[in-house]
């Protein structure tokens, strides 16, 4: 069994201890946020953004680490980071003066520690397989739970998501498009990044409504259309029309977000591939400063 293998298989159990969690210094209603993070950890913080302004509790502003405006006034910048080591996170928070700042990490005594004012350490959910799966997920379990809007049953829905059949046909498909609305965009641009890490496969994400808007052109017989969350309405009729499969599940789009990623590591193991360390990436970025 993989690494990859054994840190999907161990979400529930995360999930769980993430929602008896009550940790300080993450924002307060109110507050002006911003959220940064690199890869699957922007992800992250683009689900992040959206949930939390669309329940009304403040601005919420979700950026790539590199781009961050650190010249923006923000009460609070949060950075998620497994790796607690990479170079744009840690030159913005650089960049950030008199905000307070939060790190949500598995590693609190790498330079994070000293880089963010706060850290909210996940050393529970730290990886060995340079594919992210159960810290991204469980920091988004810790983050929805402090704005009371995670389901208390999140890791009984995670088990079902382990045992739950895939897409049929998804093992011999060819093609993959990821669809989501509101803060589950950023899960679908999440899932689609599993696929294309562990896989090498062709993978696409947009907001639902945008596909009709020229991606549809390319889902046709040998592709699958996977919806994060429920589609809206008369588009899985259209997708159906192009010969596509289509997956739609009545999991939180978290926890079906755990079907992706087994899908993910199935693909790769069909090619031959090995998902715990993809071609061309690192467990962390760390850019020459010379």
């Amino acid at each position: 069994m993989t690494h990859v293998d054994e840190e999907i298989a161990s979400q529930p159990e995360c999930w769980q201890r993430a929602l008896d969690l009550a940790p300080g210094h993450l924002p307060e209603p109110g507050e002006r946020v911003a959220v940064i993070g690199c890869g699957t950890s922007l992800y992250i913080a683009q689900a992040y953004a959206v949930l939390r302004e669309s329940l009304g509790l403040g601005e919420t502003d979700a950026f790539a680490a590199s781009e961050f405006p650190a010249a923006r006034r923000y009460d609070r910048v949060v950075a998620l980071t497994r790796s607690g080591t990479t170079t744009e996170v840690l030159d913005a928070l650089a960049r950030t003066k008199d905000t307070e700042t939060v790190a949500v990490t598995a590693a609190p005594e790498t330079p994070i520690g000293g880089a963010a004012r706060h850290v909210v350490a996940l050393e529970f959910a730290d990886e060995k397989s340079v594919v992210q799966t159960r810290f991204a997920t469980t920091a988004l379990v810790l983050l929805r739970a402090h704005l009371g809007a995670a389901p208390a049953d999140l890791p009984e829905q995670a088990r079902r998501a382990l045992v739950a059949p895939l897409p049929e046909g998804a093992l011999d498909a060819r093609q993959f498009t990821f669809l989501g609305t509101g803060w589950t965009c950023g899960v679908a641009h999440e899932a689609a990044l599993k696929v294309r890490e562990a896989s090498s496969s062709w993978t696409e994400s947009y907001p639902a409504m945008e596909f009709r808007h020229g991606p549809i052109s390319v889902s046709r017989p040998g592709s699958v259309v996977w919806f994060l969350g429920e589609p809206p309405t008369g588009l899985v009729r259209q997708v159906e029309s192009t010969g596509a499969r289509v997956s739609v599940s009545a999991l939180d789009p978290l926890a079906d977000l755990i079907r992706a990623q087994r899908l993910a590591v199935g693909l790769a193991v069909r090619q031959g591939l090995d998902p715990d360390h993809p071609r061309n990436l690192t467990r962390s970025i760390v850019l020459d400063q010379a």
